[in-house]
């Protein structure tokens, strides 16, 4: 079997491990703020883009993923390929890069999807922010009540006072002086 069909699986699978489809913008939606006009909005949109790219260290949620995988697949064939030759000596050297590699691409897509998630987080945590502080129309969590006037209760609806202590002489009317 020539050299070039063993490696083509290994290299579809190296390819595929790297894959990771992060949004490169926010994933949350945002409306224009009350009175402003949707040029105004697009303009604080690509401010705020830029703020949250800065805010993850100025790279693409894609490109920390990747980086992330890449890494990991080097490490898992040199360990594989060190440890093959440890026990097998050179023929198993191979056999064990393999090995390693497709054990490290598969570590390293899951890395590179757990990296590429918490910074596709902090950018959208930024960029909220950013659209906030501008002025926009921003998602929140929870139920939000509408605002009420605040009445108390009528007098009904409190209790009678307790009786005084025994011994002690009952308090006065309303209104009378002592």
């Amino acid at each position: 079997m020539p050299k070039l069909m063993r490696l083509s699986p290994l290299a579809a699978l190296l390819l595929l491990g790297a894959c990771t489809t992060i949004p490169t913008g926010p994933s949350v939606m945002v409306m224009p703020g009350s009175g402003k006009s949707f040029e105004q909005f697009r303009y604080d949109d690509a401010v705020c883009r830029q703020f949250a790219q800065s805010q993850i260290g100025g790279t693409t949620a894609n490109d920390a993923a990747v980086d992330s995988g890449v890494k990991s697949a080097a490490l898992g064939a040199a360990v594989g390929a060190a440890a093959g030759a440890a026990m097998g000596g050179r023929d198993a050297a191979g056999v064990g890069a393999g090995v390693g590699l497709l054990a490290g691409t598969a570590a390293g897509a899951n890395a590179g999807q757990a990296s590429g998630y918490g910074a596709q987080h902090r950018y959208d945590n930024a960029y909220i922010q950013c659209m906030y502080a501008k002025g926009e129309r921003v998602p929140v969590s929870g139920q939000m009540a509408p605002a009420r006037q605040y009445s108390p209760p009528p007098a009904s609806a409190y209790p009678a006072p307790p009786p005084p202590p025994p011994g002690y002489p009952p308090p006065p009317p309303p209104g009378v002086a002592r």
